[in-house]
């Protein structure tokens, strides 16, 4: 690849046809050699406006306003059937475990979202032909995977704050129920779907659109699966089935990362209650988030290498 400078004259006019939605035109812009940091500030922006002009934004925005909706709606019926003599702590045990409930499904939620958004950001452009506007001119491969990473990073973060941000906000609002750890949980959600984002791009720098996300829902499976197995060899004492678990959660530790989330915010009777699908009886250790934000690193660098070294 080259180094080569450009013009300023080069980026303001890439910057103008962003900003009016011109994607081909800035990408024409682009390729005529901007160096790294605009290289990845153009692609970011790309990115994100990309996703809004194939409505993704939008109908991601509605269909969490449903999901809230419907959240709201029923935490509403659950305190309209108490009873006005139920004890304060109970009724804040039942908010808390219809909120736990709703975030398990807004974890899965935002990590769907994190592999269908990005399953087709490179292969699909490969497919298509749209990447040689770019990738063939003096313009660093690894500097549009990493642009399209912050993208993608950037509308994940808005949608989780969104999901389980307002899943905790109506919690407070509607019952008066404030979520413990509720910055941390979020941060582990945040961490599970940067993971699910990461083996996306890995796999679309190589397969197809559809079998990167089959590839990267499959593992998000797998680890879901073995966290079940580790769950019931912990309750069972079976020393098998816990080094099963641990070693899927080694493959993909994107369940690990929920499993700890839970066991931040787990109310206390869901807590005694040892194990459900929103809590957990082995809770993964600080080495296996610190683990897991490693591999979400790796992945991203694995894309970047992948990419810069495929024919196109």
């Amino acid at each position: 690849m080259s180094d080569q400078t450009i013009h300023p004259a080069n980026f303001a006019v890439a910057d103008a046809q962003v900003a009016s939605g011109d994607g081909r035109n800035s990408l024409a812009a682009l390729s005529r050699g901007p160096g790294a940091v605009r290289t990845v500030v153009l692609i970011t922006r790309l990115t994100f406006l990309e996703a809004a002009r194939r409505r993704i934004l939008w109908i991601a925005a509605i269909a969490g306003a449903a999901f809230l909706a419907l959240f709201w709606a029923g935490l509403h019926s659950l305190l309209q059937s108490m009873s006005p003599r139920v004890q304060p702590v109970n009724r804040l045990e039942g908010i808390g475990m219809m909120t736990m409930m709703v975030l398990y499904a807004g974890s899965m939620m935002t990590s769907l979202m994190a592999s269908l958004i990005s399953c087709d950001t490179l292969s699909g452009e490969i497919a298509s032909g749209t990447i040689h506007a770019i990738a063939t001119k003096p313009v660093n491969r690894w500097c549009l995977v990493l642009g399209k990473w912050i993208g993608f990073v950037f509308i994940l973060t808005l949608y989780i704050f969104y999901i389980e941000g307002g899943t905790m906000a109506i919690g407070w609002l509607e019952g008066r129920h404030f979520t413990p750890h509720a910055w941390s949980a979020l941060s582990l959600i945040w961490l599970q779907s940067i993971l699910l984002l990461g083996v996306t791009l890995v796999c679309s720098t190589r397969l197809s659109a559809l079998t990167s996300g089959t590839c990267a829902l499959g593992l998000y499976g797998v680890a879901f699966l073995g966290g079940w197995i580790e769950q019931f060899g912990a309750i069972r004492h079976i020393r098998a089935c816990i080094d099963l678990g641990i070693l899927a959660s080694l493959v993909m530790p994107s369940d690990a990362l929920w499993r700890r989330a839970a066991f931040k915010v787990q109310p206390p009777l869901l807590g005694a209650a040892g194990v459900s699908p929103f809590s957990s009886s082995a809770v993964p250790s600080t080495a296996m988030v610190v683990y897991a934000a490693a591999y979400a690193v790796l992945a991203l660098v694995l894309a970047q290498v992948l990419f810069e070294y495929r024919d196109l």
